[in-house]
């Protein structure tokens, strides 16, 4: 398997672990060797699986450090973004609900890193989409999460909390970011707008910026204090813990992770 992406033209001044952090939105690393030259890094990063080397050769022309990097490897892009014949985890009955970003589509992907204040080649994100549509990766994303969902029911104890406490107004942060994993929440408005995200038959490159605009707001949003808190569902007695288990952690950190997603350069 071609797990090894090979990248050149990084900002020298950029911090060895934003380099790992950077590449981590596409999968897990198994193992990462980075250089510095007279004025810029390199770097051999290798994947546990294949498909994340397929979506870091997206990244192609990406900037990173202010440089923009060249991403090259022996994997094609082409691949869907989890083999067909690939269980996941919730198809295995893991106990953890936490999605694995091999799992994702590629578009969802490119919004995270947009978030966090990256900039993405449109040339990216627009094979980002044709890959996802032509593999039928999103589908496979949905039943993974109604999978969750059905096993967890989280969207059924939030929205029976909202309901209980008349919290709609104050609640949309925390049905948001529930969202964005359980999709059966598509009645509430917040929730139609994600489902819409990912089942549009011919999503446009805007719609991955707006993604990771709503991606970067939550972010900041639950930076400054305690979401439950924050909404009022902090009284629904064992929520907490609920939502602790089901939220996804995702490790990276970046040095940008407070910086507004920026327009996406060629």
């Amino acid at each position: 398997m071609a797990t090894t992406v090979h990248v050149k033209n990084i900002g020298l001044n950029t911090a060895d672990k934003e380099i790992k952090d950077f590449f981590s939105f596409c999968g897990k690393i198994t193992s990462i060797e980075i250089t510095a030259g007279a004025e810029t890094k390199s770097a051999t990063v290798t994947f546990e699986k294949e498909t994340a080397a397929r979506t870091a050769l997206l990244l192609n022309h990406t900037s990173l450090g202010g440089n923009e990097i060249l991403v090259e490897g022996e994997a094609s892009a082409e691949g869907p973004a989890t083999p067909p014949n690939e269980p996941n985890a919730a198809a295995n009955g893991e106990s953890s609900p936490v999605i694995r970003q091999e799992e994702k589509p590629r578009a969802r992907i490119l919004a995270e890193i947009l978030a966090h204040g990256y900039c993405v080649a449109e040339a990216g994100i627009q094979a980002a989409i044709a890959l996802d549509e032509k593999h039928n990766v999103t589908q496979r994303f949905l039943n993974t999460l109604k999978n969750l969902d059905a096993k967890y029911h989280a969207t059924d104890r939030a929205l029976a909390a909202d309901a209980q406490y008349n919290l709609t107004g104050r609640a949309t942060s925390l049905l948001t970011g529930l969202s964005s994993y359980f999709e059966k929440a598509s009645h509430t408005p917040t929730g139609k707008r994600i489902v819409d995200f990912y089942t549009a038959h011919s999503k446009q490159v805007q719609d991955i910026h707006a993604e990771a605009r709503r991606l970067a707001d939550l972010k900041k949003e639950e930076a400054g204090g305690d979401p439950l808190k924050a909404s009022g569902l902090n009284k629904v007695p064992g929520l907490e813990r609920v939502l602790n288990a089901l939220t996804h952690n995702n490790n990276a950190q970046p040095a940008a992770q407070e910086a507004q997603p920026a327009a996406a350069t060629a």
